[in-house]
């Protein structure tokens, strides 16, 4: 699977999900959890629909720039970001473990790195 097409699938794959887990929240949690982790389960799902989009976006760019090693990082960089960074929240939020929150920036992290070297990729493009 090329890169391009590796991207775009795990984009709309990553927004089908953050989608199920903002109802699940919205609809089920929303009357079990306290106020609290009810927040940050939904920041959570926030953080996780826009990085599914900027997964998209690597790749829509990697059409056009299929040899790019920023880009390709970007797209690790967003997957691995959302894995440790909402991840880490809705768990947090379903089981009240807070030690999770210490995972947290490490995906924060790796969303900053991801979006830098997608600014550093589209420098290629030819407009």
């Amino acid at each position: 699977m090329s890169g391009a097409r590796f991207f775009l699938v795990a984009g709309a794959l990553s927004a089908a999900v953050a989608v199920m887990l903002g109802a699940f929240g919205a609809h089920a949690l929303r009357s079990r959890l306290p106020t609290d982790l009810l927040a940050i389960y939904q920041t959570a799902s926030q953080y996780h629909v826009y990085h599914a989009l900027g997964l998209l976006a690597v790749g829509l760019l990697a059409v056009h720039l299929p040899a790019s090693n920023a880009l390709r990082w970007s797209g690790w960089l967003m997957l691995l970001g959302t894995v440790l960074f909402s991840g880490s929240l809705y768990v947090l939020a379903i089981t009240g473990q807070r030690w999770l929150g210490a995972i947290t920036p490490l995906g924060g992290t790796a969303w900053i790195a991801a979006w830098l070297l997608l600014a550093w990729a589209a420098r290629g493009l030819a407009l």
